[in-house]
């Protein structure tokens, strides 16, 4: 990340109300009725796994209904195994390609906001960090394979036309992903070849002039059909409603399937995306002044320069080979290139104002560069297995990956220049040459693991998930002056069980140990040693009108010793940390699917207590309670209209930053609303509107400094498809 600026640490402070669990029990009774309720509105689904030849069946569906869900039949990000998200012992919610395009949620952030449990810390502009059950998320998937997050937070604006659907394993999932925080594990599922020809193409218009055009193209490359190939190409620009702030990406995604042999196929593809960002923030706007009081500045404020910019370069190149072998056993081998670079003039502004003068704000002008390299090798087999007169289930793997990273900071002239009357904001802070000191990172990531698993079908109705992961991770260099140097290995384990209740509900458990290595330097220079802990899950889940609709409802309880956190920062702006111990305990209500025909939703709710050594409340900066709800109808008797509706909310959060300042952001809630009309069976155009009640309210209190979430805003989209 640019420079070292001296950013306030979150706070451990507290003094929130230890929530109450009993509403699972209610929202589960509510829900299974409801499922009930409907029984007789479609045959009842199979039970998730009846007898020796149903455990793995395979189900094509194809359809517009299917097109236009907002659920998943089967999800294999938890382990490996392509099972129902019922037959998971694991919670999973799932946004699909249909969720995505109704409520124009064109990068990562925005999916993620419109995911159970899931909270998205803002903290600038162009970086982001994810959190779930009270923990970073560090754990990401590339259609299942993961990629190890050694670099920190998330860069840029990931966009999201090139997946067809996100998943989110939420808690520890020690199975396949060996290290990382207990909070979730996100799978980008990226889009594939269709048979035959299929395209589509939309242009939107948003406010703030935003213009955004994409396009999507699959075709065969043999008259056979044996080769096929998939094109999405897009290209977004405009203002913001942050002054001076004008975002700009583009995206060209290419992929090419090949059956080599009736068994056998290659799959090559590239994904590159550009995002050129004119006036971002690094930082972002004080939150107090000096005599305690709360800012309260208009959302379109920024501290950024005329002359800031910060470009992110994405490049991901990937080769996969998969074979059938038999009914029963398949490897696939995943190889995965990314190059990653950035280059950055931006200004960091701190201090804390005065109330009447506004003084009291300072500069800090940085130029930054930088250049990740990850090359990771994932091989992987499913097979079964005969044991005490039954089948089961086996996936068992390896991998290996090296992760590079070189940057650099150059650091302005005049740092510490005082920033009087509001200049701090109004972006005539002139450009500095930019050799006044250097420092910056260069060191390398090794990992190398192994995973074994079996599903055992104990019975027609219970299934028994095992397994363990071993790890070992390798880290040499420096960033900012700090030593990377660690070698670090475990072994988690893993264990979850599945009972059919009866042909739509089952209940399930689950355990999982928790390794996460690290870098981090406490107070003495030394390097804290590997975060550890274990994570338990159990819950009910049920399957309707042949798994269309899912609901789940889970309670879990997390505990992680020795995770880095920020202690202080020495005269030099330099971060240290200490090992802190915690305890995360909740429960999650999910809802995904058709709940009648032509009404779609997505819905959950979540509600979380997270206390440190001292038994006092921790991380006061994410939410302990939040809901979401994204819903679509096709109007009876118009069904080329179709309406919908989204609401996220969240309660009070707070960060302490000191004995004498504690910063707060209130309970808030977004409606947004939409409309799109079929005006052929090729064209259609669609109506967006986010923030319909002009709510103001903070990004994030992750750090001691924040930005406004954008007001009212909306976008008018014509799409074609062929």
């Amino acid at each position: 990340m640019p420079g070292r600026p001296p950013f306030a640490s979150p706070s451990l402070a507290a003094s929130l109300t230890t929530p109450v669990l009993r509403p699972l029990a209610l929202a589960i009774s509510l829900a299974l009725g409801a499922g009930l309720a409907h029984a007789t509105d479609a045959l009842p689904a199979a039970p998730a796994g009846n007898g020796d030849d149903a455990v793995m069946q395979t189900i094509t569906v194809t359809g517009k209904n299917d097109d236009e869900a907002y659920t998943a039949r089967k999800s294999a990000s938890a382990s490996k195994l392509d099972l129902s998200l019922r037959e998971t012992p694991q919670s999973v919610s799932v946004v699909t390609r249909a969720q995505m395009d109704d409520f124009k949620l064109d990068n990562a952030s925005k999916v993620l906001a419109q995911t159970t449990g899931v909270t998205v810390e803002a903290v600038e502009t162009d970086r982001s960090y994810y959190t779930a059950r009270g923990y970073d998320i560090t754990n990401f998937q590339y259609d299942g394979v993961g990629i190890p997050f050694v670099f920190g937070n998330v860069m840029g604006d990931l966009d999201t036309a090139v997946f067809e659907r996100v998943d989110v394993v939420r808690g520890a999932n020690g199975l396949i992903s060996s290290t990382g925080n207990p909070s979730a594990t996100i799978n980008f599922v990226r889009k594939r070849p269709v048979a035959g020809l299929a395209a589509s193409a939309a242009f939107t218009l948003g406010s703030w002039d935003t213009r955004r055009f994409d396009a999507d193209v699959s075709t065969p490359l043999s008259a056979d059909g044996k080769v096929a190939a998939r094109f999405v190409v897009v290209h977004q620009e405009g203002n913001s409603y942050l002054d001076r702030y004008s975002p700009q990406k583009d995206v060209v995604y290419g992929i090419v399937e090949a059956k080599l042999t009736p068994d056998t196929t290659l799959t090559v593809g590239n994904t590159y995306q550009k995002n050129q960002e004119r006036g971002g923030m690094w930082g972002a706007l004080p939150l107090s002044y000096s005599d305690g009081t709360p800012t309260d500045y208009p959302i379109s404020t920024s501290t950024s320069a005329n002359w800031s910019r910060w470009n992110i370069k994405t490049n991901n190149t990937f080769a996969e080979l998969a074979h059938q072998f038999n009914d029963d056993w398949s490897l696939k081998s995943t190889l995965s290139y990314t190059r990653a670079t950035s280059d950055s003039t931006l200004l960091y502004v701190y201090g804390t104002p005065d109330r009447t003068t506004g003084d009291g704000l300072f500069s800090y002008p940085s130029a930054y560069n930088s250049n990740n390299g990850q090359t990771l090798v994932d091989i992987s087999a499913n097979g079964k297995f005969m044991l005490g007169g039954r089948k089961h289930d086996i996936t068992l793997g390896l991998g290996w990956s090296k992760s590079t990273l070189s940057e650099t900071s150059y650091y302005g002239r005049g740092i510490g220049t005082p920033l009087p009357n509001g200049t701090a904001f109004n972006g005539s802070y002139p450009e500095p040459v930019f050799d006044a000191s250097t420092d910056g990172s260069a060191y390398t990531d090794k990992r190398k693991n192994a995973f074994v698993a079996a599903r055992f079908n104990l019975a027609d109705n219970t299934k028994l998930l095992a397994g363990f992961n071993t790890v070992q991770a390798d880290s040499t260099g420096t960033a900012y002056g700090v030593s990377q140097a660690k070698s670090q290995s475990d072994t988690t384990p893993y264990v979850g069980l599945v009972y059919d209740i009866n042909r739509n509900v089952s209940a399930y458990g689950s355990y999982t140990g928790i390794f996460n290595p690290q870098s981090s330097i406490d107070s003495r220079g030394q390097t804290l040693s590997a975060a550890t802990g274990k994570s338990l899950e159990a819950g009910l889940k049920s399957e309707w009108f042949g798994g269309k609709l899912n609901l789940s409802g889970a309670l879990f309880k997390t505990r992680q010793d020795n995770a880095a956190e920020v202690a202080g920062t020495t005269a030099d702006f330099r971060t240290y940390y200490k090992g802190v111990n915690s305890e995360s305990k909740g429960l999650e209500f999910d809802v995904a699917g058709e709940l009648a025909k032509g009404w779609q939703a997505n819905a959950g709710y979540s509600q979380l207590h997270i206390t440190g050594d001292d038994g006092q409340d921790a991380r006061t900066f994410i939410p302990r309670k939040q809901f979401h709800l994204a819903s679509t109808y096709r109007v009876a008797g118009l069904p080329a209209m179709k309406v919908g509706a989204s609401l996220t909310w969240q309660d009070a959060i707070y960060n302490q930053v000191s004995d004498s300042l504690t910063l707060h952001q209130g309970a808030y809630g977004q409606l947004g609303l939409m409309a799109s009309y079929d005006i052929s069976r090729n064209v259609s155009l669609s109506m967006n509107l986010n923030n319909v009640t002009d709510n103001k309210h903070l990004t994030s209190l992750y750090w001691t400094q924040s930005l406004y979430a954008p007001g009212r805003n909306g976008s008018v989209t014509l799409s074609w498809k062929y």
